[in-house]
C-alpha cells in the first residue's frame, strides 16, 4: 500500500512540474523541519500538490510525516497525516518575496507510546504562517489534536509545533513580469 501511496504522491509532483504560482495552475511543495513536541523533539516531513484559485490563494493536500521523542517515554512517538489546505499569499507582484497565513483541516494516524499503547486515528487541524522568497519557503505551524488519555489517570498530548524550509516545483514567480 505504501508504495502505491508513494507512485500517487510522484504521479502528482510530476503534474506540477510544467505550472506555477499562478491562477488555475499546479504545483508541489516539499518541506523538511524540525518538530517541537511535549517534552521532546523531532523532525518533520511534507509533501504538497496545491492548486491555486487565485494568484493570492490556493488548497491542497498536505501530506505529512511527523517524528519526535517525549520526555516521558524513551521510544519515537510518530504520526502520519493527510489534510485538505488553504493558504492566503500576501502579494500583490511587484516582488518575489510573498508572505502567507493558511491552515487545514484532516486525518492524522497517531504511532505508539513506549510499543505498547496505541494512541490511535484522530481528526486534526493546521495553522500556519511564513514566508516564500521565490520558490524557497520558512514556515511555523501547529498541529492541533486532541490529548490521548492513558491508563492511570496519565495523558499524552499529541498537539505540535513545527518549524520548516522547503521548495516548490513547477514555473511561475511571484514578481510579475512588466
Amino acid at each position: 500500500m505504501m508504495k502505491n501511496i508513494v507512485i500517487g504522491m510522484l504521479f502528482i509532483l510530476g503534474l506540477t512540474i510544467v505550472n506555477g504560482q499562478e491562477k488555475d495552475k499546479f504545483r508541489a511543495g516539499l518541506d523538511l523541519g524540525f518538530v517541537f513536541a511535549d517534552g521532546g523533539g523531532g523532525i518533520l516531513f511534507d509533501i504538497e500538490p496545491k492548486y491555486n484559485i487565485t494568484d493570492n490563494s490556493n488548497i491542497g493536500i498536505k501530506f505529512g510525516v511527523a517524528a519526535s521523542s517525549s520526555g516521558i517515554y524513551s521510544d519515537i512517538d510518530s504520526n502520519l497525516s493527510i489534510l485538505a489546505t488553504y493558504d492566503y499569499y500576501f502579494s500583490n507582484g511587484q516582488s518575489s518575496t510573498a508572505p502567507f497565513l493558511g491552515g487545514g483541516l484532516g486525518y492524522y494516524v497517531i504511532g505508539e507510546v513506549d510499543n505498547s499503547v496505541n494512541l490511535g486515528d484522530q481528526f486534526g487541524a493546521i495553522i500556519r504562517g511564513g514566508i516564500e522568497f521565490g520558490k524557497f519557503r520558512l514556515a511555523l505551524e501547529y498541529n492541533i489534536l486532541p490529548k490521548t488519555d492513558l491508563e492511570f489517570g496519565e495523558s499524552v498530548k499529541n498537539s505540535y509545533f513545527g518549524a520548516s524550509i522547503g521548495f516548490y516545483i513547477g514555473g511561475g514567480k511571484w514578481k510579475k513580469e512588466n
